[in-house]
Formats: C-alpha cells, sequence, structure tokens
C-alpha cells in the first residue's frame, strides 16, 4: 500500500543542481543579509514621536543643521536583520571553539539562572551596604575560594578582565619599589613564551620591557633570565603554563632569583583551567597573579567582554592593592573597605582600578560554578582539559608538525605548525577550510616562537565525540594541504562570504557607511 496517495515521489536532486542561484541570493536557511543602511531607508522610522509642544530648543549651537543619516526600519525588520546576521555567528553553544589560549568552555546553564535571581541581577553599586549583603557575600565567599585554590596571601576583586588584571598586578609592584625607594627599576622581563598582552602591560604603566628567549623545548631559558637580572629590574612577567602549552618546570627557581635580585613575580593566570585543583601558584613563588572567571570558571566571554580578572597578591604585595575589599565581622556583616573606610590599615594602597566593586555577574556565575564542582571536581576540571588537548595532540603529530611533541605530553594547549606544507600553502589555508568544515578556526600565527603556528584548546568540556569530529576535520584539511589542493586557497567555499583580502582590509579599512551619491545629486 502506498503511503503517498498524491502521486509524489521523492528523488535526488540532478548533478549540479545544488549549485543554482536563487532570486533571493539565499541558500536554503542561510540567508542573504544587506547592511542595515543598504535595507532600511532614510526617510522611513518605526517610532512615532510626538511634535514638540515648543519650538525653543535648548541645544543652542549643538542643534542638528543636517539629517542624522541613520536607516529607518521597523521594529520586526530591525529584529529580523540581527536575528538574521546573529544565525551567522559561531559560539561554544553550537560547537567546539577551539581556541587556544582563550579556554572557550561550556558556560552552565545553573551559572545563568543563579545570575539572574532578583537579588543579583538588579543590584545597584550606589546601595546602602545594609542592602546588598548577599551580593557582598558573593563577593567575599568567591574570594577565599581564589585564595585557597592559589595558596596567596591577599585578593584584588575589582579588575574587569585579564589585562585590567595585569596592570592591577603591575601598578603593585611600582608601589611596592616606590614605598622601597627604588623606583628607579624600570626593567621588566617578558618571556616569548608569555601572553602578548604582558609586555604591552608593563609599557603602559611605565616600564621599558626586555625579551627572554625560549628554549628549543618551548620554555622559558632560565639561564639567560638569572644573567639579566640586576639593580635595574623591577620583576619578570611569566605566563604558566606558557602559550606553547607547556608548564614551566623551574618556576620556583625563576622566582627564588628574581626575589634574591629585589625584584616580583607576576603569572599571567589565563592558562589556569590547566592546573587549577593540582597546583598552588603561591607555592611557587608567585607575587601577584591574574584570574580570568571568563576562562577558569566558565563566566561568558568573547565580543570584547564581560570578563572579570581579580588578582591574587603574596604577602608582601597585598599592602599595596587595590581598593574596594570586603571585611567579614565577626557578627556575620559584610562590609567594603573602601576610601572612606581604610583609615590607616590600607595606607598604601595604589587606588582604586574601577568605579565600583567589579562584575557582578561574573562573580555569581564563578562561585556558582565552583561550588557546584566543589575542591575536587575543580581538580578534575584541570586533569580532563590536559586529557584532552593531549588527545587532540597525538592524534593529529603525525599529519601536522606538533614542534613541542619530544619533550612529553602538553597542558592545556596543543600547538602545531604549517612545516611541511607544499609550496605556497600555510596555516591561514587550514583555517579558512576548516570554516567549510563548520568549525571556528584555531588561534593563528600565535606565539610567536612557532612560524605558522596552531594553537589548540579544547577544554575539559568536550566529549571524545565531539574532538574526533574535530580532529577528523582537521586530519581530512592537513591532508589536502600535503597533497597540494588548490581549492584551499579559495576556502571557505561554504560560508555566507568567501575569503577576503585580509591585506587590503586591514589597511584600507571600510569602518564608516556613506550613502551613495545619485546622479542628479553629483550633478549639483
Amino acid at each position: 500500500m502506498a503511503l503517498n496517495q498524491s502521486g509524489w515521489r521523492p528523488s535526488a536532486p540532478e548533478q549540479g543542481a545544488r549549485t543554482a542561484a536563487t532570486f533571493t541570493g539565499n541558500k536554503a536557511l542561510m540567508l542573504e543579509e544587506a547592511l542595515i543602511f543598504e535595507i532600511g531607508s532614510t526617510g522611513t522610522t518605526g517610532v512615532e514621536v510626538a511634535e514638540p509642544v515648543t519650538t525653543t530648543s535648548k541645544l543652542g549651537n549643538l542643534a542638528r543643521t543636517a539629517p542624522i543619516g541613520l536607516p529607518g526600519l521597523s521594529e520586526p525588520e530591525t529584529v529580523r536583520h540581527y536575528t538574521r546576521l546573529s544565525r551567522q555567528n559561531y559560539a561554544i553553544d553550537l560547537g567546539l571553539f577551539p581556541l587556544g589560549s582563550c579556554t572557550m568552555k561550556h558556560n552552565p546553564r545553573l551559572n545563568e539562572k543563579i545570575a539572574r535571581l532578583p537579588g543579583f541581577a538588579d543590584v545597584h553599586p550606589l546601595q546602602p551596604v545594609d542592602t546588598v549583603q548577599g551580593a557582598l557575600g558573593v563577593i567575599n565567599e568567591l574570594a577565599f575560594w581564589l585564595l585557597d585554590l592559589t595558596g596567596m596571601h591577599g585578593v584584588a576583586m575589582s579588575p574587569k578582565a585579564g589585562a585590567h588584571g595585569e596592570l592591577c598586578g603591575i601598578l603593585c609592584i611600582k608601589a611596592a619599589l616606590e614605598k622601597r625607594g627604588e623606583g628607579h627599576r624600570k626593567v621588566i622581563l617578558v618571556p616569548e613564551s608569555a601572553h602578548g598582552t604582558n609586555p604591552a602591560t608593563a609599557a603602559f604603566a611605565g616600564f621599558s620591557v626586555e625579551d627572554i628567549p625560549a628554549t628549543p623545548e618551548g620554555r622559558v631559558d632560565t639561564d639567560a633570565l638569572i644573567a639579566r637580572l640586576g639593580p635595574d629590574v623591577a620583576g619578570v612577567m611569566i605566563t604558566n603554563p606558557n602559550t606553547c602549552g607547556l608548564f614551566e618546570r623551574d618556576m620556583k627557581v625563576i622566582s627564588d632569583a628574581v626575589h634574591a635580585a629585589g625584584g616580583y613575580v607576576y603569572c599571567d593566570g589565563a592558562n589556569f583551567n590547566a592546573i587549577v585543583g593540582r597546583v598552588r601558584p603561591g607555592d611557587l613563588g608567585i607575587d601577584a597573579m591574574h584570574i580570568n572567571l571568563h576562562k577558569t570558571f566558565s563566566t561568558p566571554h568573547g565580543g570584547g567582554g564581560p570578563g572579570s580578572g581579580p588578582v591574587v597578591l603574596s604577602e608582601a604585595l597585598t599592602p599595596f592593592g587595590p581598593l574596594p575589599f570586603t571585611e567579614r565581622h565577626g557578627d556575620g556583616t559584610i562590609t567594603l573597605v573602601e576610601e572612606e573606610t581604610a583609615d590607616d590599615r590600607h595606607p598604601d594602597t595604589f587606588g582604586r582600578m574601577t568605579a565600583f566593586h567589579g562584575q557582578m555577574g561574573m562573580f555569581t556565575r564563578a562561585l556558582t560554578y565552583i561550588l557546584s564542582h566543589g575542591a575536587d571536581g575543580l581538580r578534575q576540571v584541570a586533569e580532563d582539559a590536559v586529557l584532552n588537548a593531549n588527545y587532540v595532540l597525538r592524534s593529529l603529530e603525525d599529519v601536522l608538525d606538533a614542534p613541542f611533541a619530544f619533550s612529553g605530553p602538553c597542558m592545556h594547549e596543543a600547538i602545531f605548525s604549517d612545516e611541511g606544507f607544499p609550496e605556497g600553502f600555510s596555516t591561514i589555508d587550514v583555517a579558512k577550510a576548516l570554516i567549510d568544515e563548520g568549525f571556528h578556526p584555531m588561534t593563528m600565527y600565535f606565539p610567536l616562537v612557532v612560524h605558522g603556528a596552531m594553537l589548540i584548546e579544547p577544554t575539559e568540556t568536550e566529549s571524545k565525540a565531539a574532538l574526533d569530529q574535530f580532529i577528523g576535520a582537521l586530519r581530512s584539511v592537513a591532508e589536502r594541504a600535503k597533497a597540494g589542493d588548490q581549492s584551499l586557497k579559495t576556502a571557505p567555499h561554504f560560508a555566507p562570504r568567501s575569503r577576503l583580502d585580509e591585506t587590503l582590509a586591514a589597511r584600507k579599512p571600510k569602518l564608516v557607511w556613506k550613502e551613495p551619491i545619485v546622479a542628479s545629486e553629483a550633478a549639483e
């Protein structure tokens, strides 16, 4: 008995049918979307505004004398425009996000639920302290967890992101040196294997930066670093685990040498996810380290924010940390220690980092994550992250050059290079072809110590099935590159936009929309 009484029968498309053009430019549910200026008309508006009751303006010479030039759309048109654009975006909720040194892990929905509770979501920084005891309790408890996990003495909660936290730590070091009468120490040593923000932060704070080379196995050249120490060196900024995905085994030796020479040790904690629950930076002689809550503790990040970068401090630097900080009293109440209430207890602070107290939503999410995992769960986070990265490394080292595979297991991320590709093929061709496979590309050309670097951090939240699919896709692309597949040079082929001229886009960017001049206007 036939199920389809209409006579219709399914059939396979003819060869080439999938490449046929469409009237709209859309490809099924892959919608073509023009710029908002191209779909909106400056002569229309989606909002009706009553005429002013008076013609007297208080704007003076600030009053507009020409049309604003914004596109006019109705509310449905506006919503559809941005929704269609969002469908072209890649996100951690769509698939594996392999960006190295970014720790793009799953954001548990429990965290989001707690952060949206009215008592947290609606809190205002100018409320009286006695009305926000719950919020201050979150900040205080999170601070103590961070101290326990790092083995440090004090913590500044207010920095808003990783680079902001770096600046906080460097300013603490600067204040400590000035207190000692050693403001002449103006050199910060930064290993080649450190994050790129490290030298930028040191320079921004007024220090000069000197590079320390890496060894052939991708770690800091300890002998070169120790040899450079002297009375002009303020300290060292080191990333551990470093951007080659390796743990700095000489960290304690380096810290002891820097301290003996009168300097301080700043550690970039962006890769703390690889060692949380396993290693306490305080035991390694670290003086200051920022912790990316949006990496290690699963709070969302990307697109420029939000982020949060608390800074843990050694006993030597705690007195110089910024205000405000929370203080729990014997009766259970919590207060904020600010300029007005610091009295003589915190006279050496370098000041404030922000107008208020930090990223409340990020604090709430991070503490929820920590409490839901517990100390043993956080330890497993690091172990699983390292396991996943090594699985990627060993699964691909036969088809992609892995420059540091000889030095043993990696930590949280695996690094490959374009060594062995035919002439004319490089990392960018692999990355663009991965887009066709449905993946966001990995971090490219970083760290600089590896030519044509491909840095991959799978994080602990990816399943073996997800990793196998990604590994299979990358293996396929790498094999095509080695075989000289010329189609890689024009990838991606299935994305909303083909490959751009990135050099031209960087040197001659078009950042402002200019309405095209019609012929009649040009004649005038």
